[in-house]
């Protein structure tokens, strides 16, 4: 398995509940690779797991991760 492979289904398992099913896989996959193919576990929360991915921020300053 390749890291694009793993980093889609991490992110879909993810995204699985997202109220925003576009949005959600986008984003949740640039994250991945800017974080080096990390992606909390679960539907939500966890996101000490991979402090890259929970430090990312939008130009809002919010979460870019989902």
């Amino acid at each position: 398995m390749n890291k694009y492979t793993a980093s889609a289904g991490k992110c879909k398992v993810r995204c699985s509940k997202a109220t925003a099913q576009e949005d959600c896989p986008k984003y949740c996959n640039i994250c991945c690779e800017k974080c080096k193919y990390c992606v909390p576990s679960g539907i939500f929360g966890n996101r000490d797991e991979c402090p890259c991915y929970r430090d990312l921020k939008n130009s809002k300053g919010e979460s870019k991760c989902p």
